[in-house]
């Protein structure tokens, strides 16, 4: 005797990447729950009963977008023999990722939400802790150029690292605003030509 009600199966995978990249491209306020069952070929009741709701499927492909996407801007931090080079190479792979045609411009840490008045507090503290995390990145590479004597002792890492996020958040913006790489590649110069002065090494 065939089985009745069996649910229908699907990628869950594929679909948190489509849940991802509508996500990415529209934010988690401009992104619709019909959207998102379209875009993952399912329908609500599927949706709800395997990611919980809109607020935990955004959260699940949040972690699946810091995982996926974008990991070579931070394997560029650790592999660069010198802080200098390693935030330049950063930001250049910054410029790079942010400007691709076949995928949503810009970053979905940076974008996806940002004010608790309309989107989920939950949502944002999430957002924040991992743009957290990026700054931490930054600082601990620049407190090892410090430490391996690069950077004199008396820089200031935090600032430091405070000021080349901020510039990856803008260029985030830029790229959403339709820049391409090689205008993103100039913001780097810019950000670069900064660096002696950070340094102290004018």
């Amino acid at each position: 005797m065939p089985e009745r009600g069996r649910p229908r199966t699907f990628d869950r995978t594929a679909a948190l990447r489509q849940a991802m990249e509508l996500f990415w491209a529209k934010g988690y306020e401009g992104t619709s729950v019909a959207e998102l069952t379209a875009a993952m070929g399912i329908s609500s009741p599927s949706l709800y009963a395997a990611f919980g709701s809109k607020e935990a499927l955004f959260l699940e492909a949040t972690d699946y977008y810091t995982r996926t996407e974008g990991t070579e801007i931070w394997t560029a931090l650790d592999e660069a023999p010198t802080a200098c080079q390693a935030i330049e190479n950063f930001l250049r792979q910054t410029a790079r990722a942010y400007s691709q045609n076949d995928r949503p411009q810009g970053c979905l840490i940076a974008l996806g939400a940002l004010h608790k008045d309309s989107s989920s507090g939950a949502i944002c503290d999430d957002l924040r802790r991992r743009r957290a995390e990026n700054h931490t990145l930054l600082l601990r590479r620049l407190e090892r150029g410090v430490a391996e004597g690069e950077l004199p002792k008396g820089f200031d890492s935090d600032a430091a690292a405070t000021f080349y996020a901020t510039v990856q958040h803008g260029m985030s913006i830029q790229a959403r605003d339709g820049a391409s790489c090689d205008a993103l590649m100039a913001t780097v110069a810019g950000a670069m030509a900064a660096w002696q002065g950070l340094a102290g090494t004018a």
